[in-house]
């Protein structure tokens, strides 16, 4: 559950503000016009419903006055009627579905491009705020498009029906069209009254839905890892947790659905009845036609219908509501997470030509010091092992190094995002084809296929050799640890960093092969710092940070291979 949901007009606040933003983009500009042409579409289906009701009304009536000739004509006249309304309501439906795709692809775009902007991703996964952005982003702003303009078009159908219908309904009974205003009232209050808990309800179910599928993606993404530690059964036990909760929910749900519906659905059916309970008296007097009551009862409930709409519409509305206030929450969070961050203690400066650490402090998350007052600075070129018996300290400095949000003091003076580059135990590698996993997409046009392959041979990877570099996979399922890290490295060649930031990876590839990545990067021109698990190989070091228990640390540098040290 989210910890807070915004308020009603904050949330209508917001979407009006991106609502206002898609109409000025270029896609809003095509959507206008599509929005001109829906409204016209419409406004001829009201009419067509309209000249409908009279030709119905003339056709029932040469039925019970047997005149033939005007039959014929009345059928003929009804067939028109229905062929023009189908190709006017198709048409319709399809520039709704088409807006509704239009509005979903820029509110979507927006949102992925929100998410995964200054690391958002991660700040609102770190806060704990919100639950489930994926499907916030994937299911509820589909969900939200196309029933908003639902919603719309039928509101402003319904107006146009209750223009339409209302002079229609008042020159046969004047009776007849206050009993359908007075009718829809009540209804629609008794609906809200009954069905109003189904909006938590459906907030709620989403949620429930969300954690129960997440549980399944989870087993499947460590199937592996789940047998080997025979976790099975307290797999089983979450999932079926999960799922009880979720049924319990619905349940609930059915049980409001279940008194809603025995209102609703007499609400209804007494709407076919009440129109001739009325005129029928009429046209046994013979003050009417016999087609009269034909057309007062279609008036009639059509009239209905358009005052209706929280009646027939309440549980759309209801899961439309939820919808809403979940997106309200998404907005919310991407608003925070790209909100200026309350100061840190660690400033954040970038420098294309070094690697700083000024008077830098780094604290565990009970306040022990991982780190005191290190103060080195890593030139161009210059290659550093982080070393020592106080291996966390050396994580932490990864970690801050990288941006990842650390309780200390300090100063890290670094060159921008594509200047350093980190490769940490467990690399990242993105499912898709190979090419696109080790290529940016501004390097695309850069690197050559046969560079690509050429670096997979030197460090023995045989993936991309079948199938080519254009096969999708999910490379973190289908490699090793070695692999991955192979890979990650291979894509960190082609990108072509200043500097890159390893951690620890000698303990998985052996020191052999690891001395062999090292002379790789150094090849390259790409500076590393390593932070290892052993001070093995230092002959392969310009400079050596070994980190001491309460967050002393010695520098050396090795300059022709003697020694110079500071320390703290």
């Amino acid at each position: 559950m989210d910890k807070h949901k915004p308020s009603p007009k904050t949330t209508a606040s917001r979407f009006l503000r991106g609502f206002k933003l898609f109409m000025s983009s270029e896609a809003g500009k095509k959507a206008r016009w599509m929005l001109v042409g829906l409204v016209i579409l419409l406004c001829g289906i009201n009419m067509l419903n309209v000249v409908n009701s009279y030709v119905g009304r003339n056709f029932m009536t040469a039925i019970a006055d047997r005149k033939t000739a005007e039959f014929s004509q009345q059928a003929i006249f009804y067939i028109g009627v229905f062929a023009a309304s189908t190709v006017v309501a198709v048409f319709a439906r399809f520039t709704e579905e088409r807006l509704a795709l239009l509005w979903r692809e820029f509110l979507t775009r927006r949102a992925v491009t929100l998410y995964l902007s200054d690391a958002a991703y991660f700040h609102m996964d770190a806060s704990g705020q919100l639950t489930y952005p994926d499907q916030r982003i994937s299911d509820d702003v589909r969900t939200f498009t196309t029933t908003t303009l639902s919603f719309v078009i039928m509101i402003f159908n319904s107006g146009l029906t209750i223009v339409a219908f209302s002079g229609v309904l008042w020159s046969i009974s004047p009776l007849l069209f206050g009993v359908a205003v007075v009718y829809a009232a009540c209804g629609s209050y008794l609906t809200i009254a009954l069905g109003r808990p189904l909006i938590q309800l459906n907030y709620d179910q989403l949620d429930k839905e969300a954690g129960f599928r997440s549980g399944l993606i989870h087993v499947r993404e460590t199937a592996e890892a789940i047998m080997v530690a025979s976790g099975e059964e307290r797999q089983k036990a979450r999932l079926l947790q999960r799922l009880d909760e979720a049924i319990g929910n619905f349940r609930r749900i059915t049980a409001v659905n279940r008194n809603l519906g025995f209102f609703t659905t007499g609400y209804n059916w007494l709407i076919q009845i009440i129109p001739a309970l009325i005129v029928a008296p009429a046209f046994i007097r013979g003050d009417v036609e016999f087609g009269v009551i034909t057309q007062s009862a279609a008036a009639f409930a059509m009239l209905v219908a358009a005052f209706s709409l929280i009646v027939t519409q309440f549980q759309s509305i209801s899961n439309f509501a939820a919808v809403i206030a979940r997106l309200g929450t998404l907005l919310e969070a991407f608003e925070q997470s790209h909100a200026p961050a309350e100061p840190s203690g660690i400033d954040i400066a970038e420098d294309e030509g070094r690697l700083a650490f000024e008077h830098l402090t780094l604290l565990t998350a009970d306040g022990r010091p991982l780190l005191k007052d290190l103060s080195v600075s890593v030139e161009i070129g210059t290659r550093v092992l982080i070393t020592g018996p106080n291996q966390a300290a050396g994580v932490a400095l990864f970690k801050a190094a990288a941006h990842v949000p650390a309780t200390g003091s300090g100063r890290i003076v670094r060159p921008s995002r594509g200047g350093l580059l980190f490769l940490p135990q467990q690399p990242y590698l993105m499912p898709g084809t190979l090419r696109q996993t080790l290529v940016s997409p501004d390097k695309a046009e850069e690197i050559s296929d046969d560079r690509i392959v050429d670096l997979l041979r030197e460090f023995d990877l045989d993936v991309g050799q079948a199938g080519g570099l254009d096969q999708e996979r999910d490379w973190d399922a289908v490699l090793s640890l070695r692999e991955q890290q192979l890979l990650a490295l291979v894509g960190i060649i082609l990108a072509g960093p200043r500097f890159v930031f390893l951690d620890r990876l000698e303990t998985t590839l052996g020191t052999e092969e690891f001395r062999k990545v090292l002379h790789a990067l150094s090849r390259n021109a790409i500076a590393y710092i390593n932070n290892g698990a052993t001070s093995a190989g230092e002959n392969l070091y310009d400079a050596k940070l070994r980190c001491e228990s309460e967050g002393k640390w010695t520098w050396t540098v090795f300059t022709s291979r003697h020694q110079l040290t500071a320390s703290a």
